[in-house]
């Protein structure tokens, strides 16, 4: 598998929330799709199986595209 990028974490994002990638802006609150803590634990094993090890608190934090991406892209230049 290959390490996340933006569009695909924001595709993974939306295949588990049943919406077109399109329709999740970088600073939407996926809370607001619906996204709950089942489905970011998923998202979390899923990342997880690409090299990406995201904090739990961390993403619930601020539940938006831009700042999971911002966390990710962190970890990945380190």
């Amino acid at each position: 598998m290959s390490t996340p990028t933006r569009e695909t974490m924001r595709a993974d994002i939306a295949r588990i929330i049943s919406e077109d990638p399109s329709e999740i802006g970088d600073d939407d609150s996926l809370i607001d799709f619906g996204l709950d803590s089942i489905r970011l634990m998923t998202l979390m094993q899923r990342w997880g199986e690409q090299g990406l090890k995201l904090d739990f608190a961390q993403l619930a934090e601020k539940p938006t595209l831009a700042h999971w991406w911002s966390l990710a892209a962190r970890q990945l230049a380190s």
